[in-house]
């Protein structure tokens, strides 16, 4: 197989295909990057092309989409035949537009996100999503499963950049909210370590409500199970009051309220938290 792009992830992916014991050929731009890939066992190409002509299957790790069609836009370079799978971040526009421009050139492609940092590429930790034609998923699985967890999600080219951008959004409410809280216990002369072991149970529990908001989320209906929206909203009252009192930043919990209260205005305050879900579906300035 072909990596092209040898950035932090882009080597860390070649290399565990090296590992794997998958033949590997690399191409980067600078190709000094390529040094402790050689040393590992991987084949060099002087070119794109010639990258490409090395393998089957090319994986795609770079800046940006303009830069896939840059390296990839010269009349001398061959798709015809080849499987790429782009790695590279974007959002699901692009990647449904990159698949349509590969397709015309006669190549297979699946449009994909990696959710890991460059050190758990090979380790179950890393999950690596795709999307794009199931038959050319199944081909290619068990040479990507060198990378970690691959999860395939559907023909949609987007859906990995979406299912990407919605864990962002996850991951830094959980942080933001992390750190919310740290300051405030910081100025009782809590530090930051004591405060994580609980933060860290609480963020479980809260994950476990997930399927059954999900659920009333699908279904549209928002019965009052545990607590309504109006009582939740009393809490983000505390919150905000607590944070002014003791001098830490009240605009995140301003937030929270700022969209609870509008839902509230539209009737829905006797209703449980997940019926929030039309503030996030409603674009605003």
């Amino acid at each position: 197989m072909t990596v092209i792009g040898l950035g932090l992830m882009g080597r860390a992916l070649a290399s565990a295909f090296l590992r794997a014991g998958h033949p590997t050929t690399v191409w980067n731009r600078t190709p000094a990057k390529a040094g402790p890939l050689l040393a590992e066992g991987a084949r060099p190409a002087a070119t794109v092309g010639e990258a490409l002509r090395a393998s089957p299957l090319t994986i795609i790790c770079v800046t940006d989409y303009q830069a896939v069609y840059e390296l990839f836009g010269a009349t001398d370079i061959e798709l015809d035949g080849r499987t790429l799978i782009n790695l590279t971040s974007g959002d699901s526009a692009q990647a449904r537009d990159a698949a349509r421009w590969a397709e015309r050139r006669g190549a297979r492609y699946l449009d994909g996100a990696v959710m890991a940092v460059p050190p758990a590429i090979g380790t179950a930790e890393a999950v690596i999503l795709h999307s794009g034609p199931q038959s050319d998923f199944e081909a290619h699985k068990p040479t990507l499963d060198a990378l970690g967890t691959v999860t395939y999600l559907g023909a949609d080219h987007g859906l990995a950049s979406l299912y990407d951008v919605a864990g962002l959004a996850m991951m830094w409410s959980v942080l933001n909210g992390w750190l919310q809280g740290t300051a405030l216990l910081g100025t009782a002369g809590v530090d930051a370590v004591t405060f994580a072991p609980f933060a860290r149970q609480l963020a479980v529990v809260v994950a476990e409500w997930l399927p059954g908001y999900a659920e009333q989320v699908d279904k549209g209906s928002f019965p009052a199970e545990v607590s309504a929206l109006e009582t939740d909203v009393r809490a983000m009252d505390h919150l905000i009051e607590e944070s002014e009192a003791v001098g830490v930043n009240a605009e995140l919990p301003k937030l929270f309220k700022a969209m609870a209260g509008r839902s509230m205005a539209s009737g829905h305050g006797g209703e449980q938290y997940p019926v929030l879900i039309e503030e996030f579906r409603t674009p605003r300035d």
